[in-house]
C-alpha cells in the first residue's frame, strides 16, 4: 500500500498520516545535516531503517481501518428483503389474491436463484443479490378485478392486498431502545418436528412509541425469532420514516415510484382483459397465468428504470 495525502482528510487516518509525514520530514533533515560525515551519515541510515519499518507498520495500520470503514459500508446494504402481504377489502377473495402474490414473488425469487423462507403465513424473505434492488417498488396496494369461483351469477368482483417490502440489513439504519418493546411468546404452527408443539418459539414484539407489531415463527428457536423481529421492526421504522420524508416532499416530485407507501393503489390486476396495469408508469402487460406464475421480470426492469429516471 501507497501512502496518500488523500489519508490526512480522513478523520479516522488522520492521525496516523500525520504521523507518517512527521518520520519522513526528521529521516530527510537527519540526511540533510549529516552532510560528508561518515558517522553521522551512517546514523542517518540506521535512523532511516527504523523510520522506513515504523512508516510501513502505520501503513499496514491505515489499510486495516480503511478495510473495517468498507466493511461497516457494506453492512449497509440491504442483506435479505421481508416481503409481508395482507388482505385488504374484498373478504375472502382479498386472502385468496395475498396468497397468490406471494406464491408470485416466491417463483420469480426461484428463477433469479434467490432463496426464500416463510417468516409468517403471508411474510417472506427474500435473500439474494440485488433481490431488494429488483422487489423495492412492490410496496402498495394490489387490486385484481375478476370473477371468483364461487361466484354463479358472473358477477366482476374487485378485492385488494397489500404489499411492504421491508429492507434487512446487517447493521440496521434504526437504534431500537428495549424499554420500547413488549414481547409476547407463543407456539409456532405448522412442520418442524415435536419441539414446535411444546415449545414457545415464536415471538412477537410490540413497538409502543409507534403501534408497530411483527411476529416472527420461522426459526427453530425463541432466541434466533427474537432477533428475526427486531431486524424487520428496524426495517418498519426505517420504511416508516421513508415514507414520512416522500409525503413531506411530494410536491416536489415528478411521480409517485419510489415513495413506497402502502396505501397507495400502485397496480390493477384485471383477469377478464388478460391484462395488469402499473398505474406509476401508466404501462400494462398481458397474459396474466404467466406473470402470476412468477415471469414479472418485464414489469420490475421498467419500474427500475422508471426508478432510476427520477433519481438522476
Amino acid at each position: 500500500m501507497d501512502y496518500s495525502p488523500e489519508f490526512k482528510k480522513n478523520f479516522a487516518t488522520a492521525y496516523l498520516a500525520e504521523e507518517y509525514e512527521r518520520l519522513q520530514k526528521e529521516a530527510a533533515e537527519a540526511r540533510t545535516a549529516a552532510g560528508a560525515d561518515p558517522d553521522l551519515l551512517h546514523m542517518a541510515e540506521e535512523d532511516e531503517v527504523r523510520t522506513n519499518a515504523r512508516q510501513a507498520a502505520i501503513l499496514n495500520e491505515i489499510e486495516q481501518i480503511l478495510e473495517s470503514e468498507k466493511e461497516q459500508e457494506d453492512t449497509s446494504a440491504p442483506i435479505s428483503v421481508v416481503m409481508e402481504l395482507r388482505a385488504g377489502a374484498g373478504g375472502d377473495e382479498a386472502s385468496i389474491f395475498a396468497h397468490e402474490l406471494k406464491d408470485m414473488y416466491q417463483k420469480y425469487a426461484e428463477h433469479r436463484g434467490w432463496k426464500t423462507r416463510n417468516i409468517d403465513d403471508l411474510t417472506i424473505e427474500v435473500a439474494g443479490t440485488d433481490a431488494y434492488e429488483a422487489l423495492r417498488y412492490e410496496t402498495g396496494v394490489h387490486r385484481v378485478q375478476r370473477v371468483p369461483l364461487t361466484e354463479k351469477s358472473g358477477r366482476i368482483h374487485t378485492s385488494t392486498a397489500s404489499v411492504a417490502v421491508l429492507p434487512i440489513r446487517a447493521k440496521p439504519k434504526f437504534t431500537i431502545s428495549p424499554t420500547d418493546i413488549d414481547m409476547e411468546f407463543s407456539r409456532s404452527g405448522g412442520a418442524g418436528g415435536q419441539n414446535v408443539n411444546k415449545v414457545e418459539t415464536a415471538v412477537r414484539l410490540i413497538h409502543r412509541p409507534t403501534g408497530i407489531d411483527v411476529r416472527s415463527s420461522s426459526e427453530r428457536s425463541q432466541l434466533a425469532n427474537r432477533e428475526k423481529a427486531l431486524q424487520i421492526l428496524s426495517a418498519k421504522l426505517e420504511q416508516l420514516h421513508d415514507e414520512e420524508e416522500a409525503r413531506k416532499h411530494a410536491a416536489e416530485r415528478k411521480s409517485q415510484i419510489g415513495t413506497a407507501d402502502r396505501s397507495e393503489k400502485i397496480r390493477t390486476y384485471n383477469y377478464l382483459q388478460d391484462r395488469i396495469t402499473d398505474h406509476r408508469i401508466n404501462e400494462s402487460w398481458h397474459n396474466l397465468p404467466k406473470i402470476m406464475a412468477g415471469n414479472i421480470d418485464a414489469i420490475v426492469e421498467a419500474l427500475r428504470a422508471a426508478g432510476n429516471s427520477e433519481a438522476a
